[in-house]
């Protein structure tokens, strides 16, 4: 009988003793904070983190803690153009075709994350139905460019009519390393729109993606990583954009800026910085980046120089 009650007695500690220990695991779990992903940078095909060591977290419309986002600094700006100087000459002298198979590819691969990008879109702020419209209008972009990446010579160049024995034609050509500030309300969209004209007419680029809507320029980067797109050739840079803009336009080593935001003042720094070495600036229309009406061949040729040959025919 007494062993009975010993053994009774010892299945209610063992009750007892597995209250506190799921008790305390509850507590655990409300406790708990969250481990946010600090998404890093992409430069030369690689993704290091700012060597300035600083980061600044981005949150969604609640207010909720979404990542820590590196803070890019004006080394890590140095470090992408020279990745992507590196990258320009070959780039630029492969296949018109092949560039294009490269950038189908990248649709392909933005493709197949289709549901990742839509939640993080969503994260942002953005509705389902957009968000879904967002990625599809992204992936359909890059195709586009990439059906214009071996035809817009054909249609862009001429043979000019010369009153001497001699051909002359003049044909697009790339010209180098090109610095973007994608547009802030466009996570996705408006990068992809941004990106995908100036590699397929074989230049190289560095981009500022949207200082407050980061998170698919930087997954968007995992997708560059792993489809056939040589290292170097667009290198993504995540920070604050009234710390870098002047260096992106002052860079001695880049050939022309793509200002995509809506800032007057920033505007005027690029323009002033960018007469340093006569650097071409684009200034980008704001446009609603998920209509067709913002792609066109003309994207293509603005970051394009002409080279007119003279060639001479006859005895």
């Amino acid at each position: 009988m007494s062993d009975q009650k010993s053994l009774t007695g010892g299945a209610a500690e063992n009750a007892a003793e597995v209250v506190e220990i799921d008790r305390f695991q509850a507590c655990q779990r409300a406790e708990r904070l969250p481990v946010l992903k600090t998404y890093k940078l992409f430069i030369d095909g690689q993704f290091p983190r700012t060597e300035s060591g600083r980061y600044y977290p981005v949150t969604d419309p609640q207010g909720q803690p979404l990542a820590n986002i590196c803070q890019a600094s004006r080394k890590d700006l140095r470090n992408s153009v020279s990745a992507a100087r590196k990258a320009f000459s070959s780039w630029s002298e492969r296949s018109a075709y092949n560039r294009g198979q490269i950038v189908y590819r990248i649709a392909e691969m933005l493709e197949g994350r289709r549901k990742q990008f839509i939640d993080e879109l969503q994260s942002q702020g953005s509705n389902a139905k957009n968000a879904a419209r967002e990625v599809d209008a992204s992936v359909d972009r890059l195709i586009y460019y990439a059906g214009w990446s071996d035809k817009y010579q054909q249609v862009f160049s001429t043979v000019n009519p010369v009153n001497s024995s001699h051909f002359n034609f003049s044909v697009p050509e790339p010209m180098g390393v090109v610095t973007i500030v994608a547009p802030p309300e466009s996570s996705l969209a408006g990068l992809v729109s941004c990106t995908a004209p100036v590699i397929v007419g074989g230049n190289s680029c560095v981009v500022l993606a949207s200082e407050q809507k980061p998170l698919c320029a930087v997954t968007f980067s995992e997708v560059l990583h792993s489809a056939d797109l040589p290292a170097g050739v667009i290198n993504i840079l995540t920070g604050k954009t009234s710390e870098l803009i002047s260096h992106l336009a002052s860079h001695m080593d880049v050939n022309a800026i793509a200002y995509y935001g809506d800032m007057i003042e920033e505007l005027k720094t690029i323009q002033t910085h960018a007469s340093l070495n006569i650097k071409r600036v684009i200034e980008g229309k704001k446009l609603d980046w998920l209509e067709d009406t913002s792609q066109d061949p003309y994207q293509i040729t603005a970051f394009q120089e002409t080279k007119t040959t003279w060639h001479p025919i006859g005895q």
